[in-house]
C-alpha cells in the first residue's frame, strides 16, 4: 500500500498539475500525510533547475501552513491524540527532544527526514510557544528545501540520482553540526560567564 501511494505521488511530479500537487503534498505532510514533498519537489526541479527556488518556496509556505493545521490538530486532540496515531517510544523521544532542546527539536524535525508532522501535532500537544513553532518550523523547512533547490540550480538533473541516494544521510550530518556547534557555543558562554569576577 506505501509502494502504490509512493508511486502515485512521484507520478504527479511530471503532470500538468504538478506544482499543485507539490504544495498540497507539503501541506499534508506537515500535518497527516505519510510522504515527503521531495518526492516530488526533485523531479520537478531536475526537469527545469531554473525555477528549483519558486518550487522550494512553495514547499516552505505550504508546509509552514500544513505544520500551522498540524499545531492545532495537536493543540485540540491533546496528548491521547498522539498516543492513539503514533507509536509510544516515538512520543516519549519526541518529549524527550522537546525538553531537551526546545525550539532546536522543532528546526531539526523540519530539516531532517523525521516525519515533520509527528512534532507539528506533538508541539500542539505539549503546548509549545506558538511564536516559537513558527519561528523553528520556518527556519527548519526552508533550509532543507532551498537546500535541495540550490544544489539543482547550480548543477543540474545531473545531480538527481546522487541527492536521492544521500540526501537523508547530508541532512543528519549537517543536523549534527548545527547541534555541536549550539553545544560549543553554549559552553563557550557558561566558560565566560564563570571567568567574569563577582560581585
Amino acid at each position: 500500500m506505501l509502494q502504490d501511494l509512493y508511486n502515485w505521488t512521484i507520478a504527479w511530479a511530471s503532470s500538468p498539475y504538478a506544482e499543485w500537487a507539490l504544495s498540497i503534498t507539503a501541506f499534508a505532510e506537515a500535518s497527516f500525510f505519510p510522504l515527503p514533498p521531495d518526492l516530488i519537489m526533485i523531479p520537478m526541479a531536475a526537469a527545469r533547475p531554473e525555477m528549483s527556488f519558486f518550487f522550494a518556496l512553495l514547499c516552505t509556505l505550504f508546509s509552514l501552513t500544513g505544520g500551522m493545521f498540524g499545531y492545532w490538530i495537536g493543540q485540540k486532540g491533546g496528548q491521547p491524540l498522539l498516543h492513539r496515531f503514533i507509536k509510544e517510544e516515538r512520543v516519549q523521544r519526541v518529549e524527550q527532544l522537546f525538553n531537551r532542546y526546545d525550539a532546536w527539536a522543532i528546526g531539526i524535525a523540519g530539516f531532517t527526514p523525521i516525519p515533520f508532522k509527528v512534532f507539528t501535532i506533538a508541539s500542539g500537544a505539549f503546548r509549545v510557544n506558538f511564536k516559537t513553532f513558527l519561528i523553528a518550523s520556518l527556519l527548519g523547512r526552508a533550509g532543507r528545501f532551498f537546500m535541495v533547490a540550490a544544489l539543482f540550480y547550480f548543477w543540474g538533473a545531473q545531480i538527481q540520482t546522487w541527492l536521492e541516494k544521500y540526501f537523508n544521510g547530508i541532512s543528519i550530518g549537517l543536523v549534527f553540526i548545527i547541534i555541536l556547534a549550539a553545544v560549543i557555543m553554549h559552553l563557550l558562554k557558561k566558560k565566560k560567564s564563570r571567568s567574569l569576577p563577582q560581585t
